[in-house]
């Protein structure tokens, strides 16, 4: 018995060792669709490719999808698989929704340079904010950002590094999670993953400093992210906000709860962030 006991434990140490030694290739999944699947213009849509500079001296791969008369500005941060040529379907939403896109690939995404890392993923966002002020000229309040799985954590982390003057229009945070070790936990309760996490992304916490309209979207069917998670998310905000309650899968709720999805977004948007069609 002490030997079988001593086997479990050691084959124990090691899981836990292992899923220390690779949490962030767990998190991180750039290599899951690095080349380019399609354009916008595969759906119809002006674009134009856009490299921003990191503060850190990296080049990221970005499309700008401008809409004539916007309503408004869209950043857009994905989730963490795939590239930006997997977001097409939600770009095309958006631009129903007259907002023009900014979506960009993190570093070590799709053709954007370097290895992911959240302090990365931070400068990465600050990179397309910056273009989108200076370059593209828009001013915050016309500025919304958008947020999907670890998207949402990179977008509310930006939101919350702003100045009060400096507030975009609105946030949108789909499919969030409270924090890495919270929803580690929850997905692994057989790990001591609050010990073990190096990585954070404390999105609850990020949003008790947001002053900006919040929407916060989530699926009841959610089978990767809890839906109490983004209720945890939604009540640790300030007020304004919203939850907007969909169906579907995570990768596929904003497509399955059409047209209920875009309607909650432009009516949050009118009633919010003043941008009105």
């Amino acid at each position: 018995m002490l030997r079988v006991a001593s086997t479990l434990v050691g084959i124990y140490g090691l899981v836990v060792l292992l899923a220390w030694f690779f949490q962030e290739r767990l998190l991180y999944l750039p290599h899951v669709g690095r080349e380019h699947v399609a354009t916008p213009a595969a759906r119809g849509l002006g674009w134009e490719q856009v490299e921003l500079q990191t503060a850190d001296g990296l080049q990221l791969d970005a499309w700008w999808i401008p809409v004539e008369d916007a309503r408004g500005k869209l950043l857009f941060f994905h989730g963490n698989a795939g590239n930006i040529s997997h977001r097409l379907d939600s770009i095309q939403q958006f631009h129903r929704l007259g907002l023009s896109v900014l979506i960009l690939d993190y570093r070590g995404y799709g053709r954007s340079e370097g290895r992911p890392s959240e302090e990365g993923t931070a400068q990465d966002a600050r990179a397309g904010w910056r273009w989108l002020t200076e370059q593209e000229g828009a001013t915050a309040d016309e500025i919304v950002l958008f947020g999907r799985s670890l998207g949402a954590a990179v977008a509310a982390e930006l939101a919350a590094s702003l100045t009060p003057q400096e507030q975009p229009a609105a946030v949108i945070l789909e499919s969030p999670f409270r924090s890495v070790p919270a929803l580690g936990q929850q997905l692994y309760p057989f790990l001591p993953v609050r010990w073990l996490a190096t990585l954070d992304y404390p999105t609850a916490r990020y949003v008790t400093r947001i002053e900006s309209p919040l929407l916060v979207i989530h699926s009841r069917d959610d089978e990767i992210i809890p839906f109490s998670e983004g209720e945890a998310v939604y009540r640790a905000a300030n007020e304004p906000k919203e939850l907007l309650t969909i169906r579907g899968g995570h990768n596929t709720g904003f497509i399955d709860s059409e047209p209920d999805y875009s309607t909650g977004i432009d009516a949050f948007l009118q009633r919010h962030a003043g941008l009105s069609r």
